[in-house]
């Protein structure tokens, strides 16, 4: 037999074991992947004979994975994974000028949007699909070719970064707000409903040690996941969000926001475009790196 092949089961056997594995059964494994329950027995029969180690403990008509075959299915299932994603991607091949870029949403509207144009004169032969992601993610689980990060060059394990630009959070509210709220100095804040996004809920803190107050604990405070729905909670007169400038020009140019005091808030974090570390050369990607990164820069 030949070496390599002597270490690898049937693949009837494998998908077999996987199914018992994620089921927690026999009966229902076959009912996954369309074989019957004694068929799925004797796969894993086999497999169990092949690999000289039972993988499963028999308890009358009950099954239970036991040591080894928690030990097996740890680096099998993931290794079956990778295939299937191999697989489909082969599969569903893209064109070699087809990008797929994950976005934070605020910023793919506000930032990335109006930019597209200019894209798609410079580069008119890239399709570029665009999807919301708020968070890191595994560039191996998941179909994208880069994505739009805010933090840190080393929040995200396994992928290169690109700079962007650093942003300045401002204090807004509703000009109809502030009239009837008169706001004298940044202290007066401290008696304001303040907004903040969900993931930066430190913000007001920051801005307000910035500002050189001292604010002690603030209350809770409502918080929104995106930026544009906490500018739209200030807009209507809620209260006071702490925005960066770049997401809010337009509600800024009419009016719908104004600014109560011109201390922006800035911090170590930034816009970065996020690449797996270990990605081939793909030239459509070099061009969107390319124009962004000029983007940012003159912006």
């Amino acid at each position: 037999m030949d070496e390599d092949r002597k270490w690898l089961p049937s693949m009837t056997a494998l998908t077999s074991f996987e199914a018992a594995v994620r089921h927690g059964g026999f009966s229902r494994a076959g009912e996954a992947i369309g074989l019957t329950q004694s068929a799925v027995s004797r796969q894993i029969a086999q497999l169990e004979a092949w690999l000289q180690t039972p993988l499963f403990d028999r308890v009358g008509r009950r099954v239970r994975l036991n040591d080894a075959g928690q030990a097996y299915a740890d680096e099998l299932l993931p290794a079956l994974d990778r295939i299937r994603r191999a697989t489909s991607r082969m599969a569903t091949r893209r064109s070699p000028t087809a990008l797929r870029i994950a976005t934070l949403p605020s910023f793919g509207m506000r930032w990335l949007a109006p930019r597209l144009p200019h894209l798609s004169a410079l580069h008119p032969q890239l399709v570029v699909d665009f999807a919301a992601r708020s968070q890191p993610f595994d560039f191996a689980q998941e179909e994208f070719d880069a994505a739009i990060h805010f933090g840190t060059p080393d929040e995200w394990p396994g992928a290169t970064m690109d700079f962007l630009f650093r942003e300045e959070a401002v204090p807004v509210c509703a000009p109809g707000w502030l009239a009837t709220h008169p706001l004298r100095q940044p202290a007066d804040l401290l008696a304001a409903p303040l907004f903040s996004q969900s993931s930066r809920r430190d913000a007001w803190s920051r801005w307000f040690a910035a500002a050189g107050v001292e604010a002690g604990t603030l209350p809770p405070a409502p918080a929104f996941e995106h930026f544009l729905m906490l500018a739209q909670a200030a807009a209507a007169g809620a209260g006071v969000a702490l925005i960066p400038s770049f997401l809010i020009r337009p509600e800024l140019e009419s009016g719908s926001l104004v600014i109560p005091f011109a201390r922006p808030l800035s911090s170590d974090q930034a816009y970065y475009l996020a690449r797996p570390v270990d990605a081939q050369e793909h030239p459509a990607l070099s061009q969107f790196r390319d124009w962004i990164v000029d983007q940012a820069k003159a912006a």
